[in-house]
């Protein structure tokens, strides 16, 4: 078992990766960066080690900082988290070439999944459902013309290396598809320093469908079930549930078993997730693989009773996965409504002292953060500041339990989405299940 661990990262994903280190009686190091010195992750870690200044390029995406405090450290292992280096291919191979265990699939693995266009290619070979699209990236506009022309519109543009909803443009109509082609180029080159797009069809509203995998390094592949999380905001989730109030037995088995192909097809290790669209037919599309943990992981805990971040850790060590398939059940329904330091209305930025912080508790109710009262919201990072999670029997227990958790809930000095998901919440569509990836759309023009 490792001795020591790195964490990679920073606020409540870094804070659940030291928990979860403690209970497998692992030391852990808290990197930060000088806006995080007093955070409540850097209080929580046997060792801390500032890696430079408040821009995350040079101090969380610095690679040789990181790199430098886990050899000052003596980490023998580097859990990134999500966002920040968790998805590096460039930095798992540096880990891998000086000996220090990279938490995550191999460098090899995150280069072949983050080029989207080339995932599609891997995926259509084994005979899976992939979403209709164009054969691999597109090299020019006269391409994209032609693919589009093909497939049909509405279709959107995506950048191969994309993720988290940047360098993608939806195109209505063949004369603005020239403008959207050279917009999600220049965007994707300036976000992740790969100006290569592909194209797929748009569909209307869709569902988010994604499944939870887990494989270890003797081929065996398990999957957790899926998570719906179609209530986003420019490709951004702001609700995450499951299971799905859509998807029946048979409909789960099937994605589920392609889900464990795909990943198969690349002999993955580790946990990842792998994303699906979902038509109003429910015919199901494969997207991409995410190579790390997500930020929705814990609604997936709270149906299993597993561990996700445990599990990663013992995968990296070696080991054999801790359950077999027939292991896995889905008990019940879990929520996560995602808390952002946001103003609620605009959706603009609310960075600030919090004054007053009280989280909601009692049975059923999670919550995942490193907040407190008196700590300062910095401007620098992703405006997340808290995951509320709620578990209950059924649907309708897990919202009603979520409605309290959020009344519950204070959070004074900053604005926050918490009225948002409240507003969400009491909606009539989303009680019935009634939600696509236009939810918000509808919502907010109603």
């Amino acid at each position: 078992m490792f001795k020591k661990v790195l964490i990679a990262n920073r606020g409540e994903i870094a804070l659940r990766v030291i928990r979860a280190c403690k209970e497998l009686g692992i030391k852990t190091v808290a990197i930060f960066s000088e806006a995080d010195a007093a955070s409540l992750h850097v209080r929580a870690a046997d060792e801390k080690i500032c890696v430079g200044p408040p821009d995350a390029a040079l101090s969380y995406r610095n690679i040789p900082n990181v790199l430098s405090a886990a050899e000052i450290t003596g980490a023998d292992a580097i859990h990134p988290g999500y966002g920040f280096l968790s998805e590096n291919a460039h930095f798992a191979e540096v880990c891998e070439s000086i000996g220090v265990k990279f938490i995550g699939p191999t460098s090899e693995q995150i280069a072949l999944l983050g080029d989207k266009a080339k995932a599609r290619e891997i995926v259509a070979r084994r005979g899976l459902p992939v979403t209709p699209g164009s054969p691999g990236e597109l090299k020019s506009e006269q391409e994209a013309l032609d693919a589009a022309g093909k497939i049909g519109y509405p279709v959107i543009i995506k950048a191969s290396a994309g993720g988290g909803g940047r360098g993608m443009r939806v195109v209505n109509q063949a004369q603005d598809l020239a403008r959207a082609f050279q917009a999600a180029q220049t965007e994707a080159k300036t976000t992740f320093g790969n100006d290569a797009v592909y194209l797929e069809r748009y569909f209307l509203e869709p569902r988010h469908i994604e499944v939870q995998i887990a494989a270890d390094h003797r081929g065996h592949v398990v999957h957790f079930g899926e998570r719906d999380c179609s209530i986003q905001r420019r490709h951004q989730k702001l609700v995450e549930e499951t299971p799905s109030p859509v998807v029946n037995e048979t409909l789960r088995k099937e994605i589920c078993r392609v889900a464990v192909e795909a990943v198969k097809a690349v002999r993955y290790r580790n946990v990842g997730t792998v994303e699906f669209l979902l038509d109003k037919d429910h015919n199901f599309f494969f997207m991409e693989v995410n190579t790390r943990i997500q930020v929705e992981h814990a609604i997936t805990e709270m149906v299993t009773g597993i561990d996700l971040i445990k599990e990663q850790i013992l995968i990296a060590d070696g080991q054999s996965l801790s359950v077999k398939q027939q292991d896995i059940k889905l008990n019940g329904h879990s929520l996560e409504c995602r808390i952002n330091a946001e103003d609620p209305e605009k959706f603009t930025p609310c960075p600030g002292m919090i004054t007053k912080y009280s989280a909601p508790a009692g049975f059923g109710v999670r919550v995942d953060s490193a907040m407190e009262s008196n700590m300062m919201v910095v401007p620098f990072y992703d405006s997340m500041i808290a995951k509320v999670i709620t578990h209950g029997r059924n649907r309708q227990e897990s919202i009603a339990r979520m409605r309290r958790a959020l009344d519950e809930f204070v959070i004074e000095g900053i604005k926050t989405t918490i009225p948002l998901h409240k507003r969400i919440l009491n909606d009539p569509d989303f009680q019935k299940g009634y939600v696509s990836t236009t939810f918000l759309e509808h919502f907010f023009a109603s």
